[in-house]
């Protein structure tokens, strides 16, 4: 988990070819179609990017039974880019996420994420806080 949070915090490619099998299936809320292998994943931590460039996720808790892996993020950036169709506003987010991951020889190959959109669309101001 901490060479993923360091794959997730950095988008490094090299690390991404280690840790993420090129089969891997990843679940994104939103989404109909899953993403698949590295370049799936490089497009899911690129969109965050995009939108918060010095994005940076702390792994807070995490459960591993077998083959799986249950984990609890804090996700901090600031929105500096487009997001959703919403300018930047240079407002810092801070925002929980959690994710469920399948390893396989110690490989990534399936994560559904579960990022608080709500929380974080509220935070940038592209919906009305509760």
């Amino acid at each position: 988990m901490n060479r993923f949070v360091k794959f997730i915090n950095t988008a490094d490619e090299k690390l991404a070819s280690e840790i993420i099998s090129p089969n891997a299936i990843f679940y994104v809320p939103g989404n109909p179609e899953p993403m698949r292998g590295v370049a799936g994943y490089l497009a899911i931590v690129g969109m965050m990017r995009s939108g918060f460039p010095d994005i940076q996720w702390t792994l807070d808790d995490a459960v591993i039974d077998g083959d799986k892996v249950a984990a609890r993020y804090t996700m901090r950036g600031t929105h500096k880019g487009q997001f959703f169709g919403v300018l930047p506003t240079g407002k810092t987010i801070q925002v929980q996420s959690m994710a469920f991951y399948r390893l396989s020889d110690g490989q990534f190959v399936e994560e559904h994420g579960l990022p608080d959109m709500l929380s974080l669309l509220q935070q940038i101001g592209a919906i009305p806080a509760l």
